[in-house]
């Protein structure tokens, strides 16, 4: 079902798991897609997956703390689509992890400045394009992690993701007359390299697997099925909320 058709999107942290996954999917469902990552030959094979499938997609490599290269994804789009109607901002680190008495000031900033600093720099620039389209569809990927579960070592990480969730709220309701949606995706454990570093042994699968109700980890592309409800208009209603997409880890106590 092409429920994004004519439709133009930004997807950061393209280039694997969450991002890769979702870049695929809005493209599946008819919108045309700017991906960004690091690392220019994955998106080229992102790119060339999504025009051998019929879809449409350019890229754009570079550092999401960059606020040229925020500005640099929205012109872009803007070039080569018309327009723009959705922003995913997925791109994101877990960081070194540690006591926070242990956590450097570089580690703890460059964290933040990856997973929060990098969302605002986004909005900045995406949500002006949104104006002028009428509406669209803000995005910003947070987690469980400092929301309903505290985790030991992941000072960093939490607090960044939390913030999007206080950034997506103002944002909800600064831009709610413009008919722009914003909203926060907030996975479980998913089975992404960045999961799997995290996860890096068989004993330490199994105890990620076990904090989770079903009792295993996400695939990428369950979680960007998630997005794309949000990307649509089948959440035509939905704003300034912390979506769970948590397996149920939030709730599990067995």
């Amino acid at each position: 079902m092409n429920v994004l058709s004519n439709k133009v999107a930004i997807v950061t942290g393209a280039s694997a798991g969450i991002g890769y996954a979702t870049a695929k999917l809005f493209a599946k469902a008819g919108a045309a897609v700017v991906v960004a990552a690091r690392r220019q030959d994955k998106l080229d094979e992102l790119v060339d997956f999504i025009g051998h499938s019929g879809g449409q997609a350019v890229a754009l490599a570079g550092d999401v703390k960059d606020e040229e290269f925020a500005k640099a994804l929205v012109t872009l789009a803007l070039k080569e689509f018309g327009g723009l109607d959705i922003a995913f901002n997925n791109a994101g680190i877990t960081g070194i992890p540690g006591a926070v008495t242990d956590l450097s000031l570089d580690d703890w900033n460059n964290v933040l400045a990856t997973n929060l600093t990098s969302s605002y720099l986004g909005a900045k620039y995406q949500l002006p394009a949104m104006v002028n389209r009428g509406g669209g569809s803000l995005i910003f990927t947070s987690t469980f992690v400092g929301y309903t579960v505290g985790m030991p070592g992941m000072a960093a990480y939490a607090a960044s993701k939390a913030g999007l969730i206080g950034l997506t709220k103002v944002l909800a309701v600064e831009y709610g007359k413009q008919q722009i949606r914003v909203n926060a995706l907030l996975p479980g454990g998913t089975d992404t390299p960045m999961g799997r570093d995290f996860a890096n042994t068989p004993e330490a699968l199994a105890f990620v697997q076990n904090l989770h109700a079903l009792k295993r980890m996400a695939t990428p592309h369950e979680i960007a099925a998630s997005a794309l409800y949000l990307a649509s208009d089948a959440a035509s209603f939905t704003t300034g909320s912390a979506m769970l997409v948590d397996g149920g880890v939030s709730i599990n106590r067995v």
